[in-house]
């Protein structure tokens, strides 16, 4: 497992941004653990886990030219990944542009639903998590209605979990609008992080017991 993929999981647990227990999630089912990214809400947790990001999107590989966050949660990530690129903290500094979606549609001022820099060109969505798509598909359609072309999405945690079907929502993603997902982690690398770790051992077999109940393979 890559060394940023350890780092980041051991910096989400010392927040309590990652949690072990019993949550219910959105889906009704009881989970063993919670996952909750608005909870790096202060300046220094804000900018590792930008680090983090561009670590992740570094190691892919991925070609882009800007970043897209949407509203909300998106919005602070792109600007944190936006920081942690032009510090050349993944690789050499490279300034780049990012964006951003109002909610609702101004009319006044420079009007129109995008903040930020003009959508040209190969734009990485960045966001949280991935559940229902929701957000995906409002960036893909906001960011190909300007000319532009989605050409990725960068998440924190990628569950592997089954939704209404046989796949993921994340693999849903992938397969809808053919563009890969880029996670920091996923729940295989969660499981090989607590694995030979006796403090961790009940909470590895919880996981393990939802992994074989409701998870995907990759």
């Amino acid at each position: 497992m890559q060394s940023f993929k350890g780092e980041f999981l051991d910096f989400a647990i010392r927040q309590q941004v990652l949690l072990f227990g019993e949550f219910k999630t959105k889906a009704g089912r009881m989970s063993p653990y919670f996952f909750n990214a608005g909870l790096f809400n202060d300046g220094d947790s804000l900018k590792k886990l930008g680090e983090f990001y561009a670590s992740a999107i570094t190691a892919s590989g991925l070609a882009f030219d800007s970043l897209f966050g949407p509203a909300y949660k998106g919005i602070p990530l792109a600007t944190s990944v936006a920081i942690a690129f032009a510090a050349g903290v993944a690789a050499p500094a490279r300034n780049v542009p990012f964006s951003y979606n109002r909610k609702e549609v101004k009319d006044h001022g420079e009007g129109g639903s995008i903040v930020g820099a003009a959508l040209a060109g190969r734009v990485l969505i960045v966001d949280d998590v991935i559940s229902a798509g929701t957000s995906v598909r409002e960036s893909v359609e906001l960011i190909r209605a300007a000319g532009a072309v989605p050409c990725g999405v960068a998440i924190a945690l990628d569950r592997m979990e089954r939704g209404l079907g046989e796949l993921s929502a994340v693999q849903e993603v992938s397969r809808d609008y053919g563009i890969p997902v880029i996670g920091i982690v996923n729940l295989d690398d969660l499981a090989r992080h607590l694995d030979g770790k006796p403090e961790w051992h009940d909470t590895l077999a919880s996981i393990n017991a939802y992994r074989s109940r409701y998870g995907v393979s990759t």
